[in-house]
């Protein structure tokens, strides 16, 4: 039975129920009638059918991308989670060297060496150094030859053949911590030297740098060589620097030309970080302008470094220095949220409240707007507290709104979230300044909530 018909039926069931007679044209009319209402309600759910399955399919787009890059976060944590653990037990192993803990020291290495992170070959390194001042000198022995056939080309290779040498002249009797040469001694007396005949000095500090010695050992040596300032003492931390050593120490000397060195040593360090790809050493750089309160290469940096991770370490150094005028030319060059974020952190560890309440009031982006907002809950100062109360009344966005009870929060400023509970006209939101209230133990805020109580 076609539409047609059917409502055709239902006018005379109703003609004849109310008991009236119909014309035929009536009769008709009403099917005519009906047919095209009936026609028009279908197309019109058609067309809202359609609507709401193209809704659908962008729907189901956006939560397929969501999954894609919730797993592709994940995918990132994971490897983030494995780098540290990889440079906790490198740390350990370290530590326990400087301890004379060798036996803890192997151990530490040896998971770490089994493991196949980039510090393998560091952690083969420092596993025989361990082995054998355990006196295992046949395990040191088979480590030195398995790093030398893994890693041909490692930068530890010239370290491992010095401690191969030290091994194969050694008595063959155990080696006990005890035993050992006083090292605290031996630079205490090279320190001296250092002062009162460098020439006589500064080959003996090569040769500990140049030999199988202790981390805590070779960090001394090179402490002492970047202390003394001379042209000949600049050149050969300049040379561990670029990388003419292992990484440890070249890591070191770039720490120790940010904290002695003038211009020269910046414009070293400069060409280095041009030069190399090691995302390590590049970061130690940024950290090492960052001691020496070096801006301009920071910005630098900031600006043209393709490594997300080292751009994001370059704001973050600025922000630590106090660069706000670096950073708002940063801020207003930039349209990516991650790397606004990231400058807007820069400007709370600069303490910089006042453009961060720029950021908050006129940012268009929520999240960086909350971003900003959170950031000002951390800085503390009385003129963020301020600001915080401004953008809550002038906030339109809920959830920003409860972002900046959030902030007050986190600042404990309990009098502005009393403020806004008495004058607040939203329920949820009057109820969410409360319970923060009642987790601060504050007397103004205790008082407060007695006076709801004996409503």
């Amino acid at each position: 039975m076609s539409i047609g018909e059917r409502t055709s039926r239902a006018v005379r069931i109703w003609a004849i129920a109310a008991g009236l007679v119909i014309a035929p044209w009536m009769a008709k009319s009403a099917v005519a009638h009906g047919s095209r209402a009936a026609s028009d309600s279908w197309q019109e759910q058609s067309s809202a059918d359609r609507e709401q399955e193209a809704r659908d399919r962008e729907q189901e787009k956006r939560d397929r991308e969501e999954e894609a890059r919730d797993r592709e976060q994940e995918k990132r944590d994971r490897e983030q989670e494995r780098l540290e653990r990889l440079d906790e037990l490198y740390s350990d192993g370290r530590e326990a060297l400087d301890e004379d803990r060798y036996d803890r020291a192997a151990e530490k290495f040896s998971e770490l060496a089994s493991l196949n992170g980039p510090q393998t070959d560091a952690a083969m390194y420092w596993k025989a150094y361990a082995e054998n001042k355990l006196g295992k000198r046949d395990s040191a022995l088979a480590t030195i030859t398995d790093l030398e056939k893994k890693y041909a080309q490692s930068r530890w290779i010239k370290d491992a053949k010095a401690l191969e040498i030290e091994v194969r002249q050694s008595n063959g009797q155990p080696a006990h911590p005890e035993s050992q040469p006083d090292e605290d001694l031996k630079m205490l007396a090279i320190t001296g030297l250092m002062n009162s005949d460098p020439q006589r000095a500064m080959p003996l500090l090569e040769k500990v740098l140049n030999g199988p010695g202790t981390p805590k050992e070779k960090s001394k040596a090179l402490f002492v060589l970047a202390q003394n300032g001379s042209s000949q003492s600049r050149e050969i931390l300049a040379r561990i620097a670029r990388g003419e050593s292992n990484p440890d120490l070249q890591r070191k000397a770039v720490e120790y030309l940010g904290m002695f060195g003038g211009q020269e040593s910046r414009q070293t360090l400069a060409a280095i970080y041009a030069s190399t790809n090691d995302v390590s050493v590049k970061r130690a750089i940024l950290r090492s302008y960052m001691v020496g309160g070096d801006k301009e290469h920071l910005f630098a940096a900031a600006k043209g470094e393709k490594d997300a991770s080292l751009r994001a370490e370059a704001i973050r150094q600025l922000g630590i220095v106090h660069a706000p005028e670096e950073l708002r030319q940063l801020y207003a060059a930039e349209t990516t949220p991650e790397v606004k974020k990231d400058i807007l952190q820069a400007f709370f560890l600069s303490g910089d409240a006042k453009f961060l309440a720029e950021a908050a009031l006129g940012e268009k982006d929520p999240e960086i707007r909350r971003t900003a907002i959170r950031n000002l809950g951390l800085v503390g100062s009385a003129e963020a507290k301020e600001a915080l109360l401004a953008i809550y009344a002038k906030e339109t966005d809920r959830e920003n709104k409860e972002t900046v009870l959030n902030a007050l929060f986190i600042q404990g400023n309990a009098h502005a979230l009393v403020t806004i509970a008495r004058g607040e006209k939203d329920p949820q939101l009057k109820k969410t300044a409360v319970s923060k209230l009642a987790l601060m133990n504050s007397k103004e805020g205790n008082d407060y909530l007695m006076e709801i109580l004996q409503k």
